[in-house]
């Protein structure tokens, strides 16, 4: 099955997020806080040299800056995690529930000649499978 071929195209439209938010890796973790809260969105992509690069998830400013003591103004390519896991959008379901499952993350950006598409939220999948 691929994007072409109907339901997982279906799927994906049903839950993927095309609202991604992006930042530069010199974004101050504290502004990156604060984009999330504004936004009320729970992910930010990470772009070093306009190229996705990483993630920064509301538990990363959580667990990296508080835990670990960083200062707010720490840049985000600090606390990102990396290698970003995506996927391209031609994926089929099956594969990209088992990266989720298998790499224990909730959201897989899809991304394809470096530009980011959108991402995939394990709370969407719920919400639109039910």
């Amino acid at each position: 099955m691929n994007a072409s071929s109907g339901p997982f195209e279906l799927w994906l439209k049903g839950t993927m997020s095309d609202s991604v938010l992006s930042a530069n890796s010199t974004l101050a973790a504290v502004d990156a806080a604060k984009l999330l809260e504004e936004s009320k969105a729970s992910a930010i992509i990470v772009l070093e040299n306009s190229i996705p690069a990483g993630i920064v998830t509301n538990k990363d400013l959580t667990i990296k800056i508080i835990a670990h003591s960083y200062p707010s103004d720490t840049p985000i390519r600090r606390i990102m995690t990396t290698p970003l896991v995506s996927i391209p959008p031609e994926t089929d379901m099956k594969t990209a529930l088992q990266i989720m499952s298998s790499r224990k993350i909730r959201k897989l950006p899809i991304i394809e000649n470096d530009q980011v598409l959108g991402i995939i939220v394990a709370s969407e999948i719920a919400v639109s499978a039910s």
